[in-house]
């Protein structure tokens, strides 16, 4: 796009290169099979997408979650992680070593035949859900991620607080905050992260009777769907060049790249999620483009000397900044 070229190249605003730190976050997204497709989703998930996680390559991510006590944390992703092939096995995996596990639930999918047994399964492995609700109010919600999401989304949290979540120190329930996708040049970033978390807290306890630990702002990266809808309402560039004039460098240092692997459901490896959905592969220092199967046979994970960037690396740096774990300053 013709003003893309105004954009200063996102390597050029850091004072200095953007390394990898000690892995110890495995991020895995499991594949693209959903129940749900949800407008602003990166992936570009969905019920009629089929691509998930083979036999083989779940093989690989337990050999690696067993081999490496360096990693602290398996965060499963997707799509809808519990639909896709591998899941209760990597969960697994992950519980018999004493990582941290985190799923990433849009909630609803335990109302599909099949996954009623999810909630007391995630309470028996202690597991750690962090929940897309993407406002508090209906119908935004069912805006974005479809007619009837909003009450699902209720019902499955208080079915998550009357097994203990969000009030068991064991059992962490966070919620995830997505703006609304822009429809003119008016954006803006994601309220700030504590005053929101206080005003979903108050809203979900009185009208819902519902508790949860934490609340994650996440901005809308310019990948996947939000990236369609950007580029058909003519705001792509001009989206861009706003990420970019609220650039903070002290986000860097703690951006979820540096000590963190994405892995698709190839088995090939990235430094994040957005990456793996633009296909921008993590590289070791010689150029190599890295999967599952090189990094058992290196015997490490720590092959990465530098995070691969792009444009869209200016959502996470925006701000108070944007990561899988929501603000980062």
């Amino acid at each position: 796009m013709q003003t893309k070229s105004l954009l200063t190249p996102f390597k050029n605003k850091l004072s200095s290169p953007l390394n990898k730190k000690e892995i110890r976050v495995l991020q895995i997204n499991l594949g693209k099979r959903c129940n749900l497709a949800c407008t602003h989703c990166h992936v570009e998930a969905g019920p009629k997408r089929t691509e998930e996680l083979s036999s083989e390559v779940c093989a690989k991510l337990i050999e690696l979650i067993y081999r490496f006590p360096q990693i602290q944390i398996i965060d499963l992703t997707g799509g809808a992680p519990e639909i896709n092939y591998g899941f209760k096995p990597l969960l697994e995996a992950a519980k018999a070593n004493n990582k941290q596990i985190i799923v990433r639930s849009n909630l609803t999918i335990y109302f599909e035949d099949g996954f009623g047994d999810l909630p007391t399964y995630f309470a028996q492995h202690q597991v750690r859900i962090i929940a897309s609700l993407p406002c508090y109010l209906a119908d935004n919600v069912d805006q974005m991620r479809g007619t009837g999401v909003f009450n699902s989304s209720i019902k499955a949290l208080q079915w998550l607080n009357q097994l203990g979540y969000g009030q068991d120190p064991n059992l962490i329930l966070d919620l995830v905050y997505n703006p609304q996708l822009p429809t003119s040049e008016k954006f803006s970033l994601a309220p700030e992260q504590s005053n929101l978390e206080r005003d979903y807290k108050m809203f979900l306890q009185e009208h819902f009777d519902i508790v949860f630990n934490n609340l994650y702002t996440i901005t809308n990266l310019p990948v996947g769907r939000t990236q369609m809808h950007l580029e058909r309402k003519k705001l792509y560039s001009s989206y861009l060049q706003f990420l970019e004039s609220h650039f903070n460098p002290s986000t860097a240092e703690h951006l979820m790249c540096r000590d963190e692997l994405s892995i698709d459901y190839l088995g090939n490896v990235y430094d994040c999620d957005f990456n793996q959905m633009m296909n921008l592969p993590a590289k070791t220092h010689n150029g190599e483009v890295l999967t599952v199967a090189k990094l058992l046979e290196a015997d490490s994970l720590d092959l990465i000397d530098e995070v691969q960037t792009a444009a869209y690396c200016y959502g996470c740096t925006a701000g108070c900044g944007s990561s899988c774990g929501g603000a980062l300053v």
